[in-house]
């Protein structure tokens, strides 16, 4: 990207901020936001913010799985689920509050967003699944070998919107996502 992605611009906001606001009024009770290059950078925005705790990850060169690792582990205890959104992914509250609620009333092990047949963000685990977190490795596929986990009771929620497949990885999609980013947001069924 050239430049943190955590601390870009949106919608008034950061990038991260706005996805810790989002996670907290979608329904999660707290947010582990994990921090790696630009931890200094980002400290200022994560420190005496309600429901939010931040950890750093040493290892954070070495790949996305071991952010999902240092996350994993600061879980507190008597959690019920387990949501995991990049800070590339913005999500708009009413996103996380649907797959939140489905997830609960469904009783899934995992349950992932979906538009037009093919996957998105953000997902949900349920506790049960916090160990294989842990253990997540970039060798092995990461989160998706969970998926690949023989029986997993795996609910899919179909959205029309392709809000839950944004991913912001270049400055063009960046600049993409600025322009369309309130027409995909709105709400839809």
């Amino acid at each position: 990207m050239g430049r943190p992605k955590p601390l870009l611009p949106w919608r008034g906001t950061t990038l991260v901020e706005y996805q810790m606001n989002s996670l907290l009024q979608g329904g999660c009770d707290r947010v582990i936001v994990v921090t790696g290059k630009y931890d200094a950078e980002m400290a200022p925005l994560l420190q005496d913010r309600r429901g939010v705790t931040r950890v750093f990850n040493p290892k954070y060169a070495q790949g996305k799985a071991t952010s999902v690792r240092a996350g994993a582990w600061e879980l507190p205890d008597g959690i019920d689920s387990i949501m995991l959104l990049a800070v590339d992914q913005p999500r708009p509250a009413w996103v996380v509050e649907r797959v939140l609620k489905i997830h609960t009333d469904f009783a899934a092990e995992v349950t992932s967003p979906e538009y037009e047949g093919h996957g998105g963000h953000p997902l949900v685990f349920s506790s049960s699944l916090r160990s294989e977190l842990t253990k997540v490795s970039d060798d092995s596929e990461g989160v998706r070998a969970i998926f690949k986990k023989p029986g997993l009771n795996h609910h899919r929620v179909k959205f029309e919107s392709a809000i839950v497949r944004l991913d912001i990885n270049t400055p063009e999609a960046y600049e993409n996502a600025l322009a369309s980013y309130a027409d995909l947001a709105r709400v839809t069924s």
